[in-house]
């Protein structure tokens, strides 16, 4: 498809563009230089950057930038503050989790409008990171007490050993967060941080930071101390590196290629690290499917957040039997999305973040058509909705040489294939470096749970795209292979920022002979110990 063509496609416009409704509020009724002014106290930085609006590419706000100095005091202010709040006791920093669970959900309407115009998503897709938050704040502020509690343990020897286990917070952790969800992944990971007793020092992205500056805002007023959570801004090449050099842990979401760089400088210092990176995740519609109801999932499942989600669908792999009916439902439900930028609820799909990303869409699209790909759905930008827009694309006939085949795209595109057997499916699905989300559809509530199990990816949700199981607060989630180390949520979610220790009291006798034994004695009556521990089954 030439331009030209494009442009003819995208003046008519295959998607329709959701209606404004009235009263909405604009940007400049959301950012004023009074709400920018108070989001940015505190926040160290020498000089001035800016971020701007997907929407319509405009400044949204100027807004401080942190030099490597600055960065090495938000450390030290943090490093200050961090043992008084470990010394308050879990419960009270439970409770602020508590309360800034109720704030949130009282004031959504703010962060909702700050979302959408830093990412351009859409509303509902933006309400996905208030239920996300709303979720970690009150299960960590539910459970943190028992994660955290001294556990006992068999000793070396029964009744003589007793053992504790204690868990100490790092101390500061040095928090990057992305762009994507600068809600959920910026403060909703760094709850458990907090509640195991940590300060923060975060750099989320300089485009998308005051969604995460406004949360912050809302933990002090819920009664986290000010100092405990530090704020740096500037461009991830020059600040990022500052905050792995100082942090006793590190926790980064981003791209692989990133990651691999930020696991290195960890390495170095020999602190921990957690690292949630690329996907190309896939979504396998089983021959017993609810056609209407995987189509319906699968526009989810690909479109949330324009396809700007780590854990969204890129390859879907339909069982043959149905893949021509399957295709011809979901490219239906696909081309009625509505396009929309109003900050209010109506739109089915908003904006590309930004060039970069637009580009990566169109480079990634362009390069499978010309290579024999058929467009099902999509395949155009929409400049007339705004100047990232692109519309939701279905493509058929994506072999390996396509770019689209193995690269992440990062935004509305998704490529369908067909399969003969489960075995095929499941091999396919699995073929990628990468393995963080999966999904299967199929009416067999059991077969679908074996499929799962089979499928190398941190998270597999049966009959939905990546919600049941990213919402499963109790559960892990992360990813396997080149998505990632480590696990968000439950106890590996809190106990990553941890530091465990081993306290053995040795009583009455010690680890040694005694009792009037010389060596030879001592080791024959611990072999015949070691013996019945065995037999009465010790652990």
């Amino acid at each position: 498809m030439t331009d030209a063509q494009a442009l003819e496609k995208a003046a008519t416009g295959t998607n329709p563009v959701a209606p404004v409704p009235p009263g909405v509020r604009s940007a400049a009724d959301v950012v004023t230089p009074e709400l920018v002014a108070q989001l940015t106290k505190g926040v160290a930085g020498s000089g001035r950057t800016a971020n701007h609006t997907p929407f319509t590419g405009e400044k949204l706000a100027d807004l401080p930038e942190s030099t490597p100095e600055d960065v090495e005091k938000a450390f030290q202010a943090a490093r200050a503050a961090q043992p008084v709040w470990e010394r308050t006791p879990v419960r009270d920093r439970a409770a602020a989790l508590l309360r800034f669970h109720d704030l949130l959900l009282e004031r959504q309407a703010e962060v909702l409008d700050l979302i959408q115009l830093e990412t351009g998503k859409a509303r509902l897709h933006a309400h996905e990171e208030v239920q996300a938050v709303a979720v970690a704040a009150r299960h960590y502020g539910r459970r943190a007490a028992a994660y955290l509690k001294p556990k006992r343990h068999a000793g070396a020897v029964p009744t003589l050993t007793k053992v504790v286990e204690l868990r100490h917070p790092r101390g500061v952790v040095g928090q990057i967060a992305p762009w994507n969800y600068p809600l959920e992944l910026s403060v909703g990971d760094a709850l458990p941080a907090f509640v195991a007793g940590n300060a923060v020092v975060m750099k989320p992205d300089t485009e998308t930071c005051l969604t995460a500056l406004w949360a912050r805002d809302l933990l002090i007023e819920a009664g986290l101390p000010a100092d405990v959570f530090q704020v740096v801004l500037g461009e991830g090449p020059v600040v990022g590196p500052e905050v792995v050099k100082h942090a006793d842990y590190v926790s980064f979401t981003g791209s692989t290629r990133t990651g691999r760089e930020v696991a290195q400088g960890a390495a170095a210092r020999l602190v921990g690290v957690s690292l949630e990176l690329g996907g190309k995740n896939a979504m396998l519609v089983l021959e017993d499917a609810d056609i209407e109801k995987a189509a319906a999932g699968a526009v989810r499942a690909c479109f949330s957040s324009a396809g700007q989600l780590c854990i969204s669908i890129e390859r879907l792999y339909v069982h043959e039997s149905i893949a021509d009916a399957f295709a011809e439902r979901f490219a239906a439900r696909t081309r009625a999305m509505r396009l929309g930028t109003s900050l209010a609820y109506g739109a089915d799909m908003g904006s590309l973040v930004g060039e970069r990303q637009l580009e990566t869409v169109k480079r990634h699209v362009e390069d499978a058509v010309a290579k024999g790909a058929k467009v099902l759905a999509g395949g155009v930008a929409r400049p007339d909705v705004g100047p990232y827009f692109y519309e939701p694309t279905i493509l058929d006939g994506v072999t390996e040489p396509m770019t689209v085949c193995t690269e992440e795209t990062f935004g509305p595109v998704v490529s369908l294939y067909r399969f003969r057997t489960e075995d095929e499916a499941i091999e396919h699905a699995n073929s990628t470096p990468y393995g963080l989300n999966s999904s299967v559809w199929t009416k067999d509530a059991r077969r679908g749970r074996a499929v799962a199990a089979r499928l190398r990816t941190g998270t597999v949700n049966v009959n939905e795209g990546y919600a049941p199981a990213y919402g499963s607060a109790q559960a892990p989630m992360g990813g396997m292979k080149d998505s990632g180390l480590g696990r968000r949520h439950g106890a590996e979610g809190i106990l990553k920022y941890t530091e465990a220790q081993t306290i053995a009291h040795q009583r009455l006798l010690p680890m040694a002979p005694s009792l009037g034994m010389d060596d030879e004695q001592y080791a024959a009556f611990m072999s015949r110990s070691l013996r019945l521990m065995k037999a009465f089954r010790f652990r």
